[in-house]
């Protein structure tokens, strides 16, 4: 057989070990031709590729990014015509033919997970590898790149720890999370954050100002605040400054704020995502070989499978009250809104 390879979407720790996986087993052990399409579906459309060897993955496990580079082009636009997308669809089927693919793997995240649902509509064999840092990707416990994520998060906050004691201040830390809190959750638990702020819940500052002027009146001078970038807020501001500023205003404690970005999603992914990255690249290689298409690699528990495509595309995981982090964290007395 012969396999095509795509990452889109974001950067994220632990693509490379992916690619790694699928191609390592795709080769040593079903004996495929894999060829790399380089910057996401926008190869795809217009016929950008590499050879992939078993050379080609040397160093790949650690490495950080994505050697296929990638991009956000979509290759079904909501605004597309019928005719256009019918054209377009013509366009990825005489590719696809063109370049003598059996079959695609797609590495990404939500987006790419609808977009790859969407190609195995149209007829294309396709396996999918869910891909995030904000493990919002429904119907897999965790993605890979999400340890990694944490882990940088939960150093930044231990790190904001001494500088905030030191100064008997607030400290406000801003983390990726659009959508979803997972990265805010589990970093603000690990790192030992009072206050954790996320995207599925709403917060009233004046009551986040009452437990930290609470905090003070009981000895504790200083106060870490964890913010997912999501978070609803009536400002154009970060999600971080408008938090510092408000707490500030309403505490008159000196507040900073300190946004980790992008550092978040860069570097090398941690053992933990290797691993993982690595299991679930070699069962998509397995799934072509089964010839099992349509499906989307998925971790449940400790086990490696697949769910088909179509149960995942346009859902979210999103953090939810009844989640054991949330109900102990509350009995610790750490606020997440209400």
């Amino acid at each position: 057989m012969r396999i095509g390879i795509l990452t889109s979407g974001g950067d994220c720790p632990g693509i490379n070990a992916t690619i790694r996986g699928v191609c390592k087993s795709a080769i040593n052990h079903y004996g495929m031709e894999v060829i790399g399409i380089l910057g996401g579906f926008q190869g795809l459309l217009e016929i950008e590729t590499v050879q992939l060897t078993e050379k080609s993955m040397s160093g790949l496990l650690n490495s950080g990014g994505t050697i296929l580079g990638t991009s956000r082009v979509k290759p079904f636009k909501k605004k597309s015509s019928l005719e256009e997308q019918e054209e377009r669809n013509r366009t990825i089927l005489n590719n696809i033919n063109e370049m003598q693919l059996d079959a695609v793997v797609c590495i990404g995240g939500n987006g790419t997970q609808k977009s790859a649902a969407k190609l195995a509509e149209i007829g294309i064999n396709v396996v999918s590898v869910p891909k995030t840092i904000d493990n919002d990707v429904w119907g897999t416990d965790q993605t890979f790149g999400f340890d990694t994520a944490v882990s940088i998060a939960t150093e930044a906050i231990d790190r904001l720890h001494s500088t905030a004691s030191s100064h008997k201040r607030v400290m406000v830390i801003e983390v990726m999370g659009h959508k979803a809190g997972w990265i805010a959750l589990h970093s603000g638990m690990a790192g030992g954050g009072d206050i954790v702020l996320l995207p599925e819940m709403n917060f009233d500052i004046k009551e986040i100002g009452d437990i930290i002027i609470d905090r003070v009146k009981k000895g504790k001078t200083h106060t870490i605040v964890v913010v997912a970038e999501g978070i609803q807020h009536e400002s154009t501001k970060r999600a971080g400054e408008y938090i510092a500023q408000q707490i500030e205003y309403e505490t008159g404690i000196e507040t900073r704020e300190t946004v980790l970005g992008y550092v978040q999603r860069g570097g090398s992914p941690t053992p933990y995502d290797r691993i993982l990255a690595t299991r679930m690249g070699a069962h998509a290689a397995e799934l072509i070989a089964n010839k099992d298409f349509g499906k989307m690699v998925c971790l449940r528990g400790n086990d490696i499978t697949s769910i088909p495509l179509d149960e995942v595309a346009g859902k979210l995981k999103l953090v939810t009250e009844d989640n054991d982090l949330i109900i102990q964290g509350r009995k610790m007395g750490v606020y997440f809104g209400k």
